[in-house]
């Protein structure tokens, strides 16, 4: 297979992971209620770029750690389902907090990078991804970078759309109770996100 005959397979791989509700697409959507798009952009561009660095480092041999020493993956599972739990209560608490001092803040580029190592869905992806589109025999360099590209071309736009869908609906919920309703539904989504990983 040549290398460019990848490209449109990855790509609606990638559309479709990416695009569907997640642990990040649901962050985006309840950030740009709460922050609008333009300070969401931090998150998008850390989620872009964080996703695709990590599909590197899974292409070019994580994964094959995980095979040899599979209580690394469990460890990383347990410490995942907690961070997003802990996530989970800030995305519902974020329309609450009223001091200065304490009010919440959109994900900046590092924190939505960093996050991508604890994404139970981000790990599923990169591993499927790299299982099902790398050749035996063939150039595994120029094929994992060549998915990691599609990846991020791919991601800020799919994250963007998500991120302009939650502006959209916070025109809607200008009275702290409607606020309240959908951080907590934003909350439970992303509790729900985590049942694959769990089961």
């Amino acid at each position: 297979m040549a290398l460019f005959d990848l490209v449109i397979p990855v790509s609606l791989f990638g559309v479709a992971a990416l695009s569907s509700p997640g642990p990040n697409n649901v962050m985006i959507t309840a950030s740009g209620v709460n922050f609008g798009f333009m300070r969401t952009i931090p998150h998008m561009l850390g989620i872009a770029i964080g996703f695709a660095v990590m599909n590197l480092a899974v292409g070019f041999g994580l994964g094959r750690v995980f095979e040899t020493y599979p209580q690394i993956h469990v460890g990383l599972k347990y410490i995942s389902v907690a961070y997003l739990v802990f996530l989970a209560w800030k995305i519902a608490r974020s329309g609450e907090i009223k001091s200065v001092g304490a009010r919440p803040k959109p994900f900046t580029f590092m924190q939505a990078a960093a996050f991508q190592w604890v994404n139970p869905k981000a790990w599923a992806i990169c591993i499927g991804a790299v299982a099902t589109f790398t050749t035996v025999g063939g150039d595994l360099f120029a094929e994992v970078l060549l998915m990691s590209l599609i990846f991020l071309v791919l991601t800020f736009p799919s994250a963007s759309t998500w991120t302009f869908f939650g502006t959209v609906i916070g025109r809607y919920l200008h009275t702290p109770q409607r606020l309240k309703i959908f951080n907590w539904t934003m909350a439970g989504l992303l509790l729900l996100s985590l049942f694959p990983t769990v089961l």
